[in-house]
């Protein structure tokens, strides 16, 4: 038995394959606590939902509390797998029949969810990029601007934002530092050429699977796994594709500064350049090198040593 729910802000409709029994609930903690209950009863081989905001949390968190095989995942994969079913018409119940007939039919990898710590962790993360984007565009707004008191009041947000800044890089550091762990996976990525503070946590944050996958699975998690696109005879250009974008941005900045400093990654890319690689190119085999080594390091426990 397979079950797909759609999450929406005040409802979760819920589908079950093969049966094709259809049934809704109210997205509040009556609702989930009979949805939960229901599902026991019943004891599905897999539960899927489509990430929503956040809305998904409490359900996904009701169900994997109860012992229920739950899983998250990209509501990509759900348009895209809709899509080459021909199902182009969207309501809530059509949706959650669509997730159920994906997760029985692709069957997506069981993962444990991430607790309370570590969702606000990435919640401070996510936090922090935003601010820092904010900050990036009020910036770009003021260098086009001739008023000198619409100027001043630019500068007067971005002195609020560069507060908030602080005290969210405060609060990120008091809790790495309060989790073991953590604090030792910090240090140890950090032990690398070219990882900082921000590069660091947002690994931490974004992809605790860091150290428990293969070097292939975890740069295909990221995006950074080059794919085919060959046809008959045709021999296409290597691409990246989909992934975390978020991780991809700062393992990005990483490298950029690990082709100056670390001699490994300096090297590599050095001997690519050299090859006659493009040099975005060969930064993107660097970001995947870098990824491959710190995979290992955390894998491992052991810091950077160099040879």
């Amino acid at each position: 038995m397979f079950i797909g729910i759609d999450v929406a802000k005040d409802r979760l409709d819920a589908h079950v394959r093969p049966g094709g029994e259809a049934f809704a609930v109210a997205r509040d903690g009556e609702g989930v606590a009979a949805l939960v209950e229901r599902l026991k009863e019943s004891g599905p081989q897999l539960i899927v939902l489509e990430a929503t905001g956040g809305f998904e949390q409490v359900v996904a968190a009701g169900l994997a509390g109860a012992g229920l095989p739950v899983v998250v995942v990209n509501p990509r994969q759900i348009r895209d797998f809709a899509r080459a079913l021909g199902r182009l018409a969207k309501t809530d119940r059509i949706d959650a029949e669509v997730i159920a007939l994906f997760a029985e039919r692709v069957r997506p990898e069981l993962r444990p969810l991430p607790d309370d710590q570590a969702r606000e962790l990435d919640e401070l993360v996510t936090r922090r990029r935003q601010v820092i984007e904010m900050m990036v565009a009020e910036g770009n707004r003021a260098r086009r601007l001739t008023s000198r008191r619409l100027q001043k009041r630019i500068a007067h947000h971005q002195a609020v934002l560069q507060k908030e800044l602080t005290e969210i890089e405060r609060e990120l550091d008091d809790t790495i530092r309060k989790s073991p762990i953590w604090r030792e996976t910090e240090d140890l990525l950090k032990s690398v050429p070219g990882i900082g503070n921000a590069t660091a946590r947002t690994l931490i944050a974004e992809l605790p699977e860091l150290g428990t996958l293969d070097r292939r699975k975890i740069a295909a998690l990221v995006g950074l796994a080059p794919f085919n696109r060959d046809s008959g005879t045709l021999r296409g250009r290597r691409m990246i594709a989909g992934g975390r974008a978020p991780v991809r941005a700062v393992l990005y900045m990483a490298a950029l500064v690990a082709s100056r400093r670390n001699p490994v990654i300096r090297a590599f890319y050095q001997r690519l350049l050299a090859a006659g690689k493009p040099k975005k190119l060969a930064l993107t085999a660097c970001m995947r090198k870098l990824l491959t080594i710190l995979n290992a390091i955390v894998r491992d426990r052991t810091p950077w040593q160099t040879a």
